[in-house]
């Protein structure tokens, strides 16, 4: 049976007094979608093996809450990658390589999928510029964070005034990563040892990737803050990769969480 409750996506209460300005956003869950089995809920994932048809209503359901036409609600072809796009018209059935969306542009929602990866929105309120970025720990790690800062800039926005939120993504207790892992990370810089806690395996470690991304925002000189919110215990709320792969499960869905300047 098909879900009846709408989405009600969550809000950083750093993004939400600029609504003021014009800028709405939300984070967005498995609640208030019509998947069904493993894609329970609110799965806006077109990479994915869900129903097609399921997946589109999905993402008209964001749209609308969003207050765009589901053809104005805008992703990427996400690759972990450093590249970011600026938008300023739906891409169509050819979408960007690229892990990052910036606009300028009213009623363009730029929506980011995750599924343990850190979402980012940003927002500069008085140039009236937003980002999007999908932060993996090699996005983060080789510098999409400081390229959606860049392309904002790009746009009028001031780095001093954009402030930055990192959504629902896996924590530290749940990112055990394997010793080439720490060593690629500690050989870059050897501060970043203090990204990493004992495991209860041998030669592994846990990876505290929202601390990372919210330090690398900071350096960035952006106002950065996260939700705190983790992917891999709240399955209620959220899909996750690596709960997937534990469970041998064959899929998994993806929540998206989205950014749009409405008209003035």
């Amino acid at each position: 049976m098909h879900e009846t409750v709408g989405p009600d996506p969550i809000r950083s209460p750093a993004l939400d007094p600029f609504a003021e300005n014009g800028i709405r956003h939300g984070f967005f869950t498995r609640v208030g979608g019509v998947s069904q089995g493993v894609y329970q809920g609110l799965n806006v994932g077109q990479g994915s093996d869900d129903r097609p048809q399921d997946v589109a209503e999905n993402r008209s359901r964001v749209a609308r809450w969003m207050g765009v036409d589901a053809s104005h609600l805008v992703s990427v072809h996400q690759v972990h990658s450093a590249d970011a796009v600026a938008v300023d018209a739906p891409f169509g059935t050819e979408r960007p390589r690229a892990d990052a969306m910036v606009t300028d542009r009213p009623g363009m929602a730029l929506g980011v999928l995750t599924a343990d990866c850190g979402p980012v929105l940003f927002a500069d309120p008085q140039a009236r510029v937003i980002g999007a970025a999908h932060a993996g720990w090699k996005g983060a790690f080789t510098g999409i964070l400081e390229a959606t800062v860049d392309a904002m800039e790009r746009l009028g926005a001031a780095r001093n005034h954009i402030v930055a939120v990192l959504g629902p993504s896996i924590s530290q207790t749940a990112y055990e990563v394997g010793p080439e892992f720490v060593e690629r990370f500690v050989s870059a810089d050897p501060a970043n040892s203090r990204w990493f806690a004992p495991s209860p395996r041998a030669d592994h470690a846990m990876f505290d990737l929202n601390g990372y991304t919210v330090t690398r925002l900071a350096a960035a000189g952006v106002d950065a803050s996260q939700l705190g919110l983790c992917t891999y215990a709240d399955e209620d709320r959220f899909f996750s990769y690596r709960r997937t792969t534990h469970r041998n499960e064959p899929d998994y869905g993806r929540q998206i969480s989205a950014i749009v300047l409405q008209e003035a």
